[in-house]
C-alpha cells in the first residue's frame, strides 16, 4: 500500500490536526472521542499528553470494536497537546477571565508545548511525544483582551493558536516544531505512519 492511502481516523475535533494531515497529502476520517482527560496526580508532567494521546486511541479502539458497523477502518490516530510553564500545565481556558490569567503568565516568558501522539492498528502501536520551546514577547492588557475577543481562544491549550495573531505578533522565538505547537508534530508523526503500511 502507498503510504498515503493509508486510512488515517483521526481521534479529535481538531481543525488543525485535520489540516496539517491533509497538507501532509492524508485523507483523515475525523472521528473524535470524549474521554474524560483525567491523569494519575503522580504521572510526570512531561508524560501527560503522550498518555491522554493513547487514552483517546483506546476509547475510540473500544468503540470500533464494539460497532463492527461504524466502518472505522485503518489506523487511529490520536494526539494530545499540553503547555508546560515553571512545571505546571496549562490546560484550554475555562472562560476570558482564565485565559486573560494564562495568556498574562506567557508574557514576555518560554513555556514547552508537548503534543503526544498515539498511533494504533491491529498489528501495532507507537506512542511518542514532542517537545517544543516557544518564547513569547511581553503582551499588554490591551493586547490581551484584544486577542481573546477577536481569535476566541477557547479550545486551545495555553490560550493561544500559533498559527493566528499571537503567532504572528508575540512570539520572539520558536526552538523546534512549528506543527507540534499547532497540535500535531508532523515530520515525527509522517515518519511514525511509514511504520504502519
Amino acid at each position: 500500500m502507498n503510504l498515503f492511502d493509508l486510512p488515517i481516523i483521526l481521534a479529535s475535533a481538531s481543525p488543525r490536526r485535520k489540516q496539517l494531515l491533509e497538507q501532509a497529502g492524508f485523507r483523515p476520517q475525523v472521528c473524535p472521542t470524549h474521554i474524560d482527560e483525567s491523569y494519575p496526580p503522580d504521572l510526570p508532567v512531561e508524560e501527560v499528553a503522550a498518555f491522554l494521546a493513547e487514552k483517546k486511541a483506546r476509547a475510540l479502539w473500544a468503540l470500533k470494536e464494539a460497532e463492527p458497523e461504524s466502518r472505522l477502518e485503518g489506523v487511529i490516530l490520536a494526539a494530545d497537546s499540553i503547555v508546560l510553564l515553571d512545571g505546571r500545565i496549562y490546560e484550554k481556558p475555562k472562560d476570558e477571565q482564565d485565559a486573560e490569567r494564562i495568556l498574562r503568565k506567557l508574557s514576555d516568558n518560554t513555556h514547552k508545548v508537548i503534543t503526544g501522539v498515539c498511533l494504533l492498528s491491529s498489528k501495532r502501536k507507537k506512542v511518542f511525544s514532542q517537545s517544543t520551546r516557544v518564547t513569547f514577547a511581553p503582551l499588554s492588557d490591551e493586547e490581551i483582551h484584544w486577542y481573546i475577543r477577536h481569535a476566541r481562544p477557547f479550545d486551545k491549550a495555553g490560550s493561544y493558536g500559533i498559527q493566528d495573531w499571537i503567532g504572528l505578533c508575540k512570539v520572539k522565538s520558536i526552538e523546534g516544531s512549528y506543527s507540534n505547537v499547532m497540535g500535531l508534530p508532523m515530520a515525527a508523526t509522517y515518519e511514525a505512519l511509514k511504520q504502519f503500511v
